[in-house]
C-alpha cells in the first residue's frame, strides 16, 4: 500500500517567497529520511516553495482562470511530502509519528488510491493510466 505523508506547517501559507527551512531542523529531517530509505519504504520526497510563489488554477463554466499566490483563503498549506510503500495504514502512521516534527507542523497521512481500487467501468474509462510511470512507480509488492 502506497501512503503520502503531507507535510502542512502552521504559517506556511503566509510565508514570504525565498523562506527557506532551518539548517537543524533539515539535518533532523535527513535522518528521518535516511531511516525511511534504509527501511526500503521511501519511494520519493520532497519540499515544496511557499504559496507565495505558487499559483492556483481553478475552473468556472469550464474556463481556467489562474490565481497568483499567496492565497487569502487558505487556512492550511502543504510543504512536502513523502510517498512511502507500507503494509497498512497503522504502518505508516507509525512512521509519521517518527517524524522529527516541529510544534506547529502537522502531517497528514492519505492512502494513495490504487488503480486495482477502481470499479471496471472506471478502469475502462482511465484506460492506459496504469501504464504511466508515476503510476509504476509504487507497483512493487511490500
Amino acid at each position: 500500500m502506497r501512503f503520502m505523508l503531507l507535510m502542512i506547517p502552521k504559517g506556511y501559507a503566509s510565508a514570504a517567497p525565498g523562506t527557506m527551512p532551518d539548517p537543524k531542523h533539515v539535518a533532523a529531517m535527513m535522518k528521518y529520511n535516511e531511516a525511511l530509505r534504509k527501511a526500503g519504504v521511501l519511494l520519493a520526497l520532497d519540499g515544496l516553495h511557499p504559496p507565495a510563489e505558487g499559483a492556483r488554477v481553478s475552473f468556472q463554466n469550464g474556463k481556467p482562470r489562474v490565481s497568483d499566490g499567496p492565497f487569502a483563503e487558505a487556512k492550511e498549506t502543504i510543504g512536502g511530502y513523502w510517498m512511502i510503500q507500507v503494509r497498512s495504514r497503522a504502518e505508516a502512521i507509525e512512521w509519521a509519528k517518527r517524524c522529527p516534527a516541529q510544534d506547529h507542523e502537522t502531517i497528514e497521512v492519505r492512502q494513495v488510491q490504487e488503480f486495482a481500487e477502481f470499479p471496471e467501468d472506471v478502469q475502462k474509462a482511465a484506460a492506459g493510466f496504469a501504464d504511466l510511470p508515476a503510476h509504476n512507480a509504487g507497483r512493487g509488492a511490500r
